[in-house]
C-alpha cells in the first residue's frame, strides 16, 4: 500500500501545483468580494482580532474618533489572557447630556458608545451597544482559541484533509475530462473523413472546448470552496471565510436567478440560429442543384458559385446575428454598449482598406477576368493564377515563385489573359513568337516551315490550329508571327525554348536563313548551319 499511496500523493501535489494559479485567482476574487461586501465606513474603526467591533464617528472627551479607537484597542490589547473568556457587559451612562453606554470587562471600561456615533437608520443605542459587546466577546474568544495548541493542531488537520479532498476532486475532474475528450477525439476522427458532416465536426469541436472550460470552472469552484473552508478553520481568518461563503451563496443565487430569467431569450436565440442553419443548408442544396443542372447564370458558374455561396452564407449569418442581438442576455447593459462602440471604432478605422480589397475581389470574380489556372500578365507579374481570393490574387511565375497581388492593385492594372477556356475542347494558353526573313524566301514556304516547327513541339495543341501571319513588310525583310496554343499548365518559357529550337532546325533543313532582327546587306552565301554541324561539342 505504501507505493500506491506515495503515487497518489505525488499526483495530488503535481495537480495542486498546476492549480496554483487557479487558487491565486480564487484568492484575488475573494479579496474583491470581501472588499465589495464590506464598504469602508466613515469614521475610525475598532478592530479586534480581524473583526470589526465598532465605528467611532464623533469626538468625545476631547479625543478624535481615531484617538478613541486607538485608546480602546490599547486597553483591549492589555487585557490578561485569563480574562479573555469573561463576559462583556454594557452599562448606561451619559456625558455632558449625551446618552451613551460603556462596554466593560471585569468592571473596567474598555470604550463607550454614544448616540452621536450612530447614523440614520441604525438601531436603537442600547441595541448597538449590545451588538458591539457581543462582537467584542466573540473576538476575545477567538483570540483565546488561537492561543490553544490543541485547537491550532485540529485546524491544521482539517486543512490537510480539505487539501487532500481538493486534490482528489482535481484528479477526478482530470480523469473524467480525459475520458470525455478521448470520446470527442474519436468522434472527430470518425467525422473528419466525411465532408458532409462539416456542421457535426464544428459541433464536436465546440463540445471539446466546452468540456475544457467546464473542467477549469469546476476546478476554480473547488479551489474557492477549499479556500473558504480552510479560512474558517482558524479563528483569526474566520471572518474572511464567512465572507467568501456569503459571497459564493450570493453569486450562485444571482447567477441562478439570471439564468432562469434569461432562458426564454436564450431559447429565442437558439431558434433564430437554428433557422439560419436550415436556411444555409437550403442554400447549399440550391447552389449544388443549380451547378449540376448547368444554369446559365453568371453568379452560378463553376468559377463564381463558390464566391456566391460564401457571400450568401455570410449574409444569412449576419442577418441572424442582428436579429438575435436584442435577445442576448445583457445586450442592453453598458458593458455590451461599450464593447459595441469599441468594435465599431475598430471596424471604422481598419476596414476601409479591407472593404476595398473585398469589393475588388468580387469585381474580379464576377467579371470573370481571372480564373484559377489562367495564364495572365498583371503589370510586371506573369504566371498562372493559383488562387483568386477575397483579399488578394496569387500567381505562380516562371521561376516557380508565388506572387501575391492585392485585389485593388489587380483591378487598377491592365490584365493580359492568355488562356482560352471558352472552346469545347478546353482551349489552351496563347503563345506568339516572330521571325524576320528576307524577301528572297517565298512567304508560303516560310509559313509552312513555321507550322512544321510548331507541330514538332510536344506541348503545343493541334486544336486550335497554329496560324502564321505576316505582320510587317519592312525595307529588307518580312516579319512573320507564329500564333499557337500550348497545353494548360505547361511551363511557358520551356515551351518557347523548345519551339525556338525547332524553328532553327527546320529553317536549316530547308536552307532558309533567319535574318533577325534585320539586315542591311544581302550576304554572298546563305547564313546556314548544315545538319552535320547541329551538335558540335559540348552539345549532345
Amino acid at each position: 500500500m505504501a507505493i500506491p499511496l506515495a503515487r497518489f500523493f505525488l499526483l495530488a501535489v503535481t495537480h495542486l501545483r498546476r492549480c496554483a494559479w487557479l487558487l491565486a485567482l480564487a484568492m484575488s476574487a475573494a479579496a474583491a468580494a470581501a472588499s465589495a461586501q464590506e464598504a469602508p465606513p466613515t469614521g475610525a474603526t475598532l478592530k479586534v482580532w480581524n473583526r470589526t467591533v465598532f465605528v467611532f464617528r464623533v469626538p468625545m472627551f476631547g479625543l478624535s474618533p481615531q484617538q478613541r479607537a486607538d485608546r480602546a484597542a490599547e486597553r483591549i490589547g492589555d487585557l490578561p489572557p485569563a480574562s479573555l473568556g469573561a463576559p462583556v457587559e454594557v452599562a448606561n451612562f451619559s456625558h455632558e447630556g449625551v446618552p451613551g453606554y460603556a462596554v466593560m470587562l471585569d468592571g473596567g471600561t474598555l470604550f463607550a458608545v454614544f448616540a452621536n456615533d450612530l447614523e440614520p437608520g441604525d438601531p436603537a443605542l442600547a441595541q448597538v451597544a449590545a451588538q458591539a459587546a457581543s462582537r467584542l466577546h466573540e473576538a476575545l474568544l477567538a483570540r483565546q482559541a488561537q492561543a490553544s495548541t490543541r485547537q491550532f493542531a485540529i485546524a491544521i488537520g482539517w486543512s490537510v484533509l480539505a487539501t487532500l479532498a481538493l486534490a482528489a476532486v482535481v484528479l477526478a475532474l482530470q480523469f473524467m475530462a480525459g475520458r470525455i475528450e478521448a470520446r470527442i477525439q474519436g468522434l472527430r476522427e470518425r467525422t473528419s473523413a466525411r465532408p458532409v458532416f462539416h456542421a457535426h465536426r464544428m459541433a464536436v469541436s465546440l463540445l471539446g472546448y466546452a468540456v475544457q472550460w467546464l473542467k477549469i470552472g469546476l476546478v476554480l469552484m473547488a479551489a474557492y470552496v477549499w479556500l473558504a473552508y480552510v479560512l474558517t478553520r482558524f479563528p483569526y481568518t474566520h471572518p474572511w471565510g464567512d465572507t467568501l461563503d456569503t459571497s459564493l451563496v450570493g453569486v450562485a443565487s444571482r447567477v441562478a436567478v439570471a439564468v432562469l430569467h434569461a432562458l426564454p431569450d436564450l431559447a429565442m436565440v437558439a431558434v433564430i440560429f437554428f433557422l439560419a442553419h436550415l436556411a444555409v443548408r437550403g442554400l447549399h442544396t440550391l447552389f449544388n442543384a443549380a451547378h449540376a443542372s448547368g444554369v446559365k447564370v453568371a453568379a452560378l458558374q463553376s468559377d463564381t458559385i463558390g464566391a456566391t455561396r460564401r457571400l450568401t452564407v455570410v449574409l444569412v449569418w449576419l442577418f441572424a446575428a442582428v436579429v438575435a442581438y436584442p435577445f442576448i442576455p445583457g445586450s442592453d447593459s453598458n458593458a455590451f454598449k461599450g464593447l459595441s462602440v469599441f468594435f465599431g471604432v475598430l471596424v471604422t478605422l481598419g476596414s476601409s482598406g479591407v472593404v476595398s480589397q473585398i469589393m475588388s475581389g468580387f469585381v474580379l470574380i464576377y467579371s470573370r477576368a481571372l480564373r484559377p489556372g489562367d495564364y495572365v500578365q498583371i503589370g510586371e507579374s506573369e504566371g498562372y493564377v493559383v488562387e483568386l481570393g477575397t483579399l488578394s490574387t496569387k500567381l505562380r511565375n516562371r521561376l516557380d515563385q508565388e506572387v501575391t497581388l492585392p485585389n485593388s492593385v489587380v483591378v487598377g492594372t491592365r490584365i493580359l489573359n492568355s488562356s482560352d477556356t471558352t472552346r469545347p475542347s478546353g482551349g489552351g494558353i496563347a503563345l506568339a513568337t516572330s521571325v524576320t526573313i528576307g524577301y528572297d524566301s517565298p512567304w508560303r514556304q516560310v509559313q509552312a516551315m513555321l507550322l512544321v516547327a510548331a507541330g514538332r513541339t510536344p506541348d503545343l495543341l493541334a486544336a486550335p490550329a497554329p496560324t502564321v501571319r505576316q505582320v510587317a513588310l519592312q525595307d529588307f525583310y518580312i516579319a512573320y508571327e507564329l500564333n499557337v496554343f500550348m497545353r494548360v499548365g505547361a511551363p511557358k518559357y520551356d515551351v518557347l525554348d523548345a519551339l525556338h529550337g525547332h524553328i532553327q532546325d527546320v529553317f536549316n533543313e530547308y536552307g532558309v536563313q533567319i535574318m533577325s532582327p534585320h539586315f542591311v546587306l544581302q550576304p554572298r552565301d546563305p547564313v546556314l548551319v548544315p545538319k552535320e554541324g547541329w551538335r558540335p561539342a559540348p552539345a549532345k
